[in-house]
């Protein structure tokens, strides 16, 4: 198993006995930061300049194994040590059902020493790399990391859920610093998986007095206990405007060309590819958990393995073994047996996505630093990785360590960092850890054929990260049919109004104007019912919701509630676009990918308002209907969360009111360019997504950015009225009283209509008639003012009479033309007989 407990402490104090200068003087002494703590304390840290606008210094753990290299038994026997310890504080028993949760990226590797420790227990990490196929667990945000989503990705589904006896979750970082991750960390878990004990290891807890009160109001409050256990105590006295300070030293020395080490002495020779044999069925590391199983079946087959690559070193003395981002703990294990496989010198560090500030002085902690693109298509997109302190440190031999998924074409690139190495050593030998593959469910492996969201600017106008359409695209598929046409086929049974698009309309100048001046007048107010609708959904579906729109309508919205989420809770929440069709039921293949890749419990769906209730009712149909179909995907709450419900129909909403929407008064153009969705035979197969067009063409005419921008920009102004009125709907009886369906049933027959479809109340819905529909009359409620000023220009426009009515629940009600055919002549419908 390699060092631990005393011998370990041995060999840092080895270690910092060569070299005796802080590697924290160069930041203390030019910013004014201070460590305070116990006498280890300047043994485990140093400093260092983060380039991150969110915090300026960087504690750079002399013992981790991510920026400084270091004997792979120190880095294992601390955390081991560790883990001892927890074992002690829980007992036997409590250990048993322990369950280990370790941090991405840097603690990753440490998380699972402690694991080691406890012996018993299975290990899980975060995760920054979404897995195809894999169901995500719950997820949570770090607000000072440069790249913050975490998400739990488990094979086993059970993994973090409490069982009877009690089973505590251990949760480990490199640093306690003001403990906000990690208690947001459990506050978020403990919402899906509650349980009533939690430990919280780290190598140091750097709290200030202030935030070592909140972690006993922080039990108290969750109503369990919270135990803490460390390597070291101690705080970081920060001086006022460190922030700024620091971003200039950055500048100043960016200037000078300090940072990284741009080429080195050796002439670069082709890696030397050892075959590791790793054991099969044994996970590379924790992202998907590791067993106790695993870890026996691991610990046989790691002499073997530390035989083999050092049979690839030759005559190497001085050896790096090089782990890669979240890949720590393979790397570290096979650099543990490396050393029991030989005489020779042995350090382990990995590389990183985070960037920070070189200095090649002793008192600074990261003396040099390589840069190189990330190799293994990063979700996020390409960018820089780094690995520091390893040109320069006199490594004759780097044992490069990466899994399957890592070894690229990048990684072999001239400018990737198998050549970087070779610039600064005389040997890179390469050792690849097969990437492991959760045995997939069948309904796992089915929605792992689907293809993934199309997102911006391929598809829509929208940001990338606004929303994910589960659609397909039939931009270059002819659609559209004219409005009399369309009207005439749907109402004769001959055609579902799915299987075609409307002509697109062109507003007019006037009409343009209209939607500036209705989006100024009622921003405030949107705003409003975003707010308070978004909080009513993180105070009862959860922390972190997965918001599903209807497309295209529910679109909007449900950017603007992510918008909001992010503005005031610093959360970045999913946000799906699918598709839904009266009559038809909702993609079932769209609700097949979320259940593989998210919990359908987290799933809210989202609609821009409520008419009479018809996708109210159409959702809580089809959800049923697939749930029947696919007992194995879980089951979705076909509770709908809207801006407006005047309808009465749900029990969450931003007001029930019925005012204008300006999202509803265009079609794309205000929609992120994406048509109504299409559902036909010859076009949407059974494993397809539904269809939907991406108008590019109408770019110049595009105000969906301007919609949203406008919205959000009063977001600070209503803050304050938001949280009055959620805290006021969260304690309200919010049932629905379904007042709109019962409405329109009496419309349809008072003006002899006789069919509910054909009847369309609300501001938005009577906005839709007179855009796509052949519209008989408009009935406006008597006194309507500015909200329905579009109303009256559209009808205007169509030759269509707006009739003016007392009693309505509704600002106004669109009724279809009744029997329409393209013989129908004039606007009063009562007259026309089908043909």
């Amino acid at each position: 198993m390699g060092e631990h407990g005393p011998a370990a402490d041995e060999h840092i104090r080895e270690e910092e006995a060569v070299d005796v200068e802080w590697s924290g003087n160069w930041v203390a002494g030019r910013l004014g930061v201070e460590l305070v703590g116990d006498g280890e304390l300047r043994e485990l840290l140093g400093l260092a300049l983060r380039r991150n606008p969110k915090r300026a210094h960087l504690l750079v753990s002399n013992v981790l194994g991510k920026h400084v290299p270091q004997r792979p038994s120190v880095v294992h026997g601390v955390g081991y040590e560790l883990g001892e310890r927890v074992r002690n504080l829980l007992g036997e028993a409590e250990a048993r059902r322990a369950v280990v949760l370790g941090y991405a990226e840097t603690a990753t590797g440490l998380g699972h020493a402690v694991a080691d420790g406890l012996g018993v227990a299975p290990y899980l990490h975060s995760t920054r790399r979404p897995v195809p196929g894999v169901a995500q667990a719950g997820g949570f945000e770090e607000a000072h990391s440069h790249a913050t989503s975490h998400l739990l990705l488990p094979e086993d589904p059970d993994l973090l859920k409490a069982t009877a006896g009690g089973s505590p979750l251990v949760l480990v970082d490199d640093e306690f610093s003001t403990g906000n991750t990690v208690l947001n960390t459990i506050r978020a878990l403990h919402a899906r998986y509650p349980r009533d004990r939690y430990v919280i290891v780290a190598l140091v807890d750097m709290r200030s007095e202030a935030d070592r009160g909140r972690l006993a109001e922080f039990a108290q409050e969750i109503g369990a206990r919270v135990d803490l256990v460390a390597r070291a105590r101690g705080t970081v006295r920060l001086p006022e405007g460190i922030l700024e300070k620091g971003r200039s030293l950055v500048a100043e020395h960016d200037a000078r060309d300090s940072g990284p080490v741009a080429s080195g002495s050796f002439a670069p020779r082709p890696p030397v590819r050892v075959a590791l044999d790793w054991p099969a069925g044994v996970p590379d590391g924790g992202r998907h958990g590791f067993t106790p199983v695993h870890r026996a079946a691991l610990e046989a087959a790691l002499p073997a393995m530390g035989a083999r690559i050092a049979d690839a070193l030759g005559e190497a003395r001085r050896v790096l073994v090089l782990g890669f981002e979240e890949l720590m703990y393979a790397p570290l294990r096979l650099a543990t047996a490396l050393e029991d496989a030989t005489t020779a010198e042995v350090r382990y560090s990995t590389t990183t996505r985070s960037p920070v500030l070189a200095v090649d002085d002793p008192g600074y902690a990261i003396r040099s630093r390589l840069v190189f693109p990330a190799h293994d298509a990063p979700a996020d997109g390409p960018g820089d990785r780094y690995a520091y302190n390893v040109a320069g440190a006199g490594f004759d031999a780097v044992v490069a360590v990466v899994d399957s998924t890592a070894d690229t074409p990048a990684l072999h690139a001239p400018d990737g960092l198998l050549a970087r190495l070779a610039g600064h050593t005389d040997r890179v030998v390469l050792a690849v850890v097969p990437s492991y593959v959760p045995s997939p469910t069948p309904h796992r492996q089915e929605a792992a054929m689907l293809p993934e969201p199309l997102r911006g600017p391929a598809f829509s106008s929208y940001a990338a990260e606004d929303v994910g359409w589960l659609l397909q695209d039939l931009s270059d598929t002819v659609l559209e049919a004219p409005t009399e046409e369309r009207e005439e086929a749907i109402q004769s049974g001959g055609a579902h109004y799915a299987e075609s698009l409307p002509v697109e309309y062109q507003p007019s100048p006037q009409y343009q104007e209209l939607f500036k001046a209705a989006l100024d007048t009622s921003a405030t107010r949107i705003a409003r019912a975003v707010g308070t609708v978004t909080e009513t959904v993180l105070a009862e579906r959860g922390p972190r919701p997965v918001l599903v729109s209807l497309a295209r309508a529910g679109t909007p919205v449900g950017v603007l509630m992510r918008r909001w989420a992010q503005h005031r809770h610093g959360l970045d929440l999913p946000h799906y676009a699918v598709s839904i069709v009266r009559g038809r039921g909702i993609d079932a293949n769209a609700l097949r990918w979320l259940a593989a890749h998210h919990d359908p419990a987290d799933v809210v769906f989202v609609d821009g308002w409520t008419g009479k209730g018809a996708i109210t009712r159409e959702l809580a149909a089809a959800l049923e209907e697939f749930a029947v179909a696919h007992p194995e995907c879980g089951s979705f709450d076909p509770e709908i969360a809207v801006l407006a419900d005047p309808g009465g129909c749900v029990r969450t909403y931003g007001t029930r009111e019925d005012f204008l929407i300006p999202s509803a008064c265009l079609n794309s153009t205000v929609s992120g360019l994406i048509s109504r969705t299409v559902l036909r035979s010859d076009l949407v197969g059974p494993h397809d997504f539904h269809g939907a067009k991406f108008y590019r063409e109408l770019a110049d005419t595009d105000v969906s950015g301007l919609f949203l921008d406008t919205v959000a920009a009063r977001f600070d102004e209503v803050a304050g009225a938001v949280d009055a009125e959620a805290k006021e709907l969260l304690a309200a009886d919010r049932a629905p009283t379904w007042e709109g369906w019962a409405a329109v049933e009496r419309i349809s027959e008072e003006y002899g209509i006789h069919d509910v479809n054909l009847v369309k109340p609300g501001v938005g819905e009577t906005t839709r008639v007179l855009l796509r529909r052949v519209p008989w009359k408009i009935l406006a409620k008597r006194g309507a003012g500015a909200d329905l000023d579009h109303v009256r220009l559209l009808a205007e426009q169509r030759g269509v009479p707006v009739e003016e009515v007392a009693e309505l629940p509704y600002t106004c009600v669109g009724l279809i033309h009744p029997k329409y055919t393209r013989g129908a002549t004039g606007a009063d419908g009562t007259a026309v007989t089908a043909k």
